[in-house]
């Protein structure tokens, strides 16, 4: 009965401590909701959080004052950046067909004596029935290499980087070589992934990463928020 009682209290006192500590995180995001309510300049809010009570308090809601700053300042750029690539969105077929502008990214690759280049364009095609958007993202490849590197599937990542849940097979690509010297040549590759829309739009204010699968390679190709935001301002 003795050691019943013990694990009884022992359990109630680490779940009080468990309480105050969640209770305390939950105070720190609504000081920082409050302060930023007033609707002061950056310089007053700081000067606000100064006025709380303990320096872990202060250190803490003034770190999220600063990344509420840094993310408004994001999303600000970001909101400009998509009134140009919406402006790049082409529209065909009666409005059914449309595609967005292509991106190009250089990507380092120590194995290779010549530049990785990737490149991504979205695709959405409207069913005229029943108003549903369909996703393609068309992804292509181009690289020097003694082979090719025959990407096989994709991951998605979360917001921590984490890109351990399967997206979808690649069941669909091709590819190319050409200018052969030696034991190496280059290479195009060329391959799509579906992505729904729901998932696109979850994806806005962020952006959307995902790991692409070789067993030569990994690499990961992210649509920036300022894109999604872009395209599907006009894919509707």
């Amino acid at each position: 009965m003795k050691k019943l009682l013990l694990i009884l209290t022992l359990s109630a006192t680490l779940f009080g401590c468990s309480s105050i500590e969640l209770e305390a995180v939950s105070s720190s995001e609504e000081e920082t909701q409050r302060i930023l309510a007033l609707g002061l300049s950056h310089e007053e809010n700081l000067i606000e959080a100064k006025k709380l009570k303990s320096d872990h308090m202060i250190s803490v809601v003034t770190m999220q004052l600063i990344n509420a700053k840094d993310e408004k300042i994001q999303y600000q750029s970001d909101l400009i950046e998509s009134e140009k690539l919406a402006e790049m969105v082409t529209v065909s077929d009666g409005g059914k067909i449309f595609i967005g502008p292509e991106v190009s990214n250089i990507i380092s690759d120590i194995l290779s004596t010549s530049p990785v280049t990737q490149n991504y364009y979205l695709e959405g095609l409207k069913n005229s029935n029943n108003g549903i958007i369909k996703h393609k993202l068309h992804i292509r490849y181009d690289y020097n290499s003694n082979k090719s590197r025959g990407y096989s599937s994709a991951n998605l990542c979360d917001d921590w980087g984490r890109c351990e849940t399967h997206m979808q097979d690649i069941s669909v690509s091709s590819t190319n070589f050409y200018n052969c010297s030696s034991n190496r040549c280059d290479y195009t590759e060329v391959f799509e992934l579906d992505i729904s829309d729901k998932l696109l739009r979850d994806s806005i204010s962020k952006g959307l990463t995902m790991k692409l699968i070789s067993k030569k390679e990994t690499d990961n190709i992210k649509l920036p928020a300022a894109y999604l935001m872009g395209y599907l301002k006009i894919v509707k």
